[in-house]
């Protein structure tokens, strides 16, 4: 859908956020570009090298620790709703690039919000989150240096967010998150509990911490940075830094994923569904072959290149090969969607052959926080 360009961008965290243009979010949310602490980073994941990581708050203290060799944490999680598909792969990616880089690591499980904001049982998101986790640790998440947890059962979390509750009026809720039912506003502050958990005293004390989201997400960081500010003198909280990530396409060309447009696939789908579905997406290619030879493709807006540069092709000269040849006509939709699902089906096999070898690892890990 295109954007008014006066309209103010809005970042929904509960909905559907559209960005047409992520320059502009520079000014109007005060996000930091992130190009410019590109030269200082000692290693570089794909996503920051690329630009796919387009922005950060206060990331320089996450980078002179990592230059330092001091520590740091690195919190993010996952809404146990299905299985993981292309945008919460991109955020596991991020969490498992900083836990190499010696953050000490927390992955969270949010059934709360699960619960407040899909309607899903705990009984339900609980089957899934073992799911979830399997994912993870197929990944490259390394168990024994992570704090793995479900927030309706990690009593610290729950704690902090009947504290933080004091210090947010109904006001403040309504011009971050829109009029919600109370549920939301309550996941709200659980998860400003989850984001500030790594600096409580049980886990070492105040410390930079890092938290990778999409865009979407950044109300969260806002409203946490803020409570962290608040309780500064009780708790000595140091002010949380995020990464934020641009937002995926869906296959069908449109701004963003979609469940009910169902515009995606996941790493569970069946190869022939996932086949199909890349087989059937839009691109950015010409009306016939003849005007894709003479004018070239349009990757920017072609959702099979995006696939590739924000998740299976790690290698950046292929990448550049790629865009150059789709530009010039060398490459056409149909060869390189071709390419694209090669790519892809050998990833989620073997992935799978990994999640398999997880599953019982998973169940216990999560049964341990009980």
């Amino acid at each position: 859908m295109p954007q008014d360009s006066n309209r103010k961008t809005v970042l929904d965290p509960f909905g559907t956020s559209v960005v047409a243009d992520y320059e502009r979010l520079y000014k109007e949310f005060g996000i930091e570009p992130f190009k410019p602490l590109l030269s200082r980073m000692p290693n570089p994941s794909m996503y920051i090298r690329r630009g796919i990581i387009f922005g950060h708050r206060d990331f320089d203290r996450i980078l002179n620790a990592m230059r330092k060799h001091e520590e740091f944490a690195v919190l993010s999680g996952i809404k146990p709703t299905g299985e993981f598909h292309l945008g919460t792969l991109m955020t596991a990616k991020e969490i498992i690039y900083f836990q190499q880089q010696g953050a000490q690591t927390f992955y969270c499980i949010a059934d709360v919000e699960a619960y407040e904001d899909n309607k899903i049982p705990f009984e339900k998101s609980e089957k899934t989150a073992v799911d979830n986790v399997a994912d993870m640790l197929a990944l490259g998440l390394d168990p024994k240096r992570a704090y793995i947890y479900r927030q309706s059962k990690e009593i610290r979390v729950k704690d902090l967010a009947i504290i933080f509750g004091r210090a947010a009026t109904l006001a403040t809720m309504k011009a971050i998150y829109g009029e919600r039912h109370i549920g939301l506003y309550l996941s709200a502050l659980i998860q400003a509990g989850d984001i500030l958990l790594p600096q409580l005293e049980d886990f070492g004390g105040p410390k930079p911490t890092v938290i990778p989201v999409g865009i979407d997400q950044d109300p969260h960081i806002r409203f946490t940075r803020d409570l962290a500010q608040r309780f500064q003198r009780k708790y000595k909280f140091i002010l949380p830094s995020s990464t934020l990530h641009k937002l995926m396409k869906g296959l069908d060309g449109s701004p963003k994923m979609s469940k009910r447009q169902m515009n995606y696939f996941t790493l569970h789908d069946e190869p022939e569904t996932i086949a199909e579905r890349i087989s059937n997406a839009f691109t950015g290619g010409r009306a016939t072959i003849k005007e894709q030879r003479k004018l070239g493709g349009v990757p920017e807006i072609c959702p099979i290149y995006e696939n590739c540069l924000f998740h299976f092709v790690e290698d950046d000269d292929k990448i550049i090969k790629t865009y150059h040849d789709c530009k010039t006509g060398t490459l056409l939709c149909g060869e390189h969607k071709k390419q694209t699902i090669d790519i892809v089906l050998k990833f989620v096999k073997e992935h799978r052959r990994k999640k398999k070898k997880f599953r019982g690892k998973a169940r216990e890990i999560l049964q341990e926080k009980q």
